[in-house]
């Protein structure tokens, strides 16, 4: 039997990491006192499992890991060179990438250029639009879980939207549309620092598909950014979902079959009186979003490719390895 492999990796998006440490593999986030950017560590919000450990950022160079996790181009070109030793550095490396690319969509160099490093895109999308370079590629969509007794009820007239700092971000997560979409159609925002648009803030990751599942629909604005952990977490669910025909969701959203996408946003306006109008389209749209979610983002095929990511980059698909101690920080 194979051991699990020890894989250092950065604290850079919660939720993702949640799900990717349901792979079999014991996960070390290094951690530093004040917790800047990367290095929170076992952040509060989430039911961490028992293979992810936090370890001091002066500790690393003096433990033992099988391959290094980039999540961020902050970790790649900055964080590497300040806590790994020149050996770690050399040890199998992945870039998981989260985002297309920003600058230009279709003419940014990814800053891996590395023919001994794998690049894993979350979206072909987004493989598709970064020049990789050098770099091999792979794409590990993504994969979710949301809790048994959690399934859409939709008794509450009106539709979800969950994005983090949508204010912020302006254009990009589609602050616009959704400000005009909500002058219309009733909207609750959840999410980091949304009650700067008079949002109901963040929501604990444990309790936020229960309340979404009250919700009539599920709304997402966003422009360009990856297709979004909570678009495949509403799906889980059973919400139909209303969403712009942009980047990966065109492929995630059937018209009239697991809810409606579109670049014409007083179309989706339309779609979403209709959902509130007739509650029992929106179940059976529901139901079929998550009959697909369960096909394509299933918590048990987004582990084994990761699994089988891992194994590849390592070189060690078969052979058995003792289990050396290392200096971690558990915290509670």
């Amino acid at each position: 039997m194979t051991r699990p492999l020890r894989i250092l990796t950065w604290h850079v998006h919660g939720n993702y990491l949640y799900y990717l440490a349901h792979a079999p593999h014991e996960f070390y986030l290094p951690v530093k006192a004040d917790r800047p950017e990367g290095y929170g560590g076992r952040l509060p919000g989430f039911d961490w499992p028992a293979n992810v450990h936090d370890i001091p950022a002066d500790a690393v160079q003096e433990a033992a890991f099988d391959c290094i996790l980039y999540q961020s181009h902050k970790n790649y070109l900055e964080d590497q060179h300040e806590i790994l030793s020149p050996a770690q550095r050399r040890l199998p490396r992945i870039f998981l990438e989260h985002n297309p690319p920003r600058e230009h969509p279709t003419h940014t160099r990814h800053p891996v250029d590395d023919p001994d490093v794998l690049l894993v895109h979350v979206t072909h999308f987004n493989e598709l639009m970064w020049d990789n370079g050098r770099t091999p590629t792979r794409v590990i969509e993504h994969g979710v879980i949301v809790p048994d007794h959690v399934r859409y009820s939709g008794e509450l007239e009106c539709g979800i939207v969950i994005v983090n700092s949508m204010k912020r971000r302006s254009r990009l997560t589609g602050a616009d549309v959704f400000q005009q979409v909500r002058a219309e159609v009733p909207l609750d925002l959840a999410g980091m620092d949304s009650e700067a648009l008079g949002g109901l803030g963040e929501v604990d990751h444990d309790r936020l598909h229960a309340l979404a599942a009250r919700y009539r629909f599920f709304f997402n604005p966003i422009r360009y950014t990856s297709l979004g952990l909570a678009v495949c977490e509403a799906m889980m669910v059973g919400l139909p979902i209303v969403g712009l025909a942009t980047t990966e969701m065109v492929t995630a959203v059937q018209n009239g079959v697991t809810g409606y996408v579109s670049t014409n946003v007083p179309w989706l306006i339309e779609q979403m009186h209709d959902l509130l109008a007739f509650p029992e389209q929106a179940r059976q749209l529901g139901e079929a979003a998550r009959r697909q979610a369960l096909e394509r983002f299933h918590i048990d095929r987004f582990s084994r490719d990761w699994d089988e990511t891992f194994r590849t980059v390592t070189g060690r698909k078969t052979a058995v390895f003792p289990t050396a101690a290392l200096p971690v920080q558990e915290t509670s």
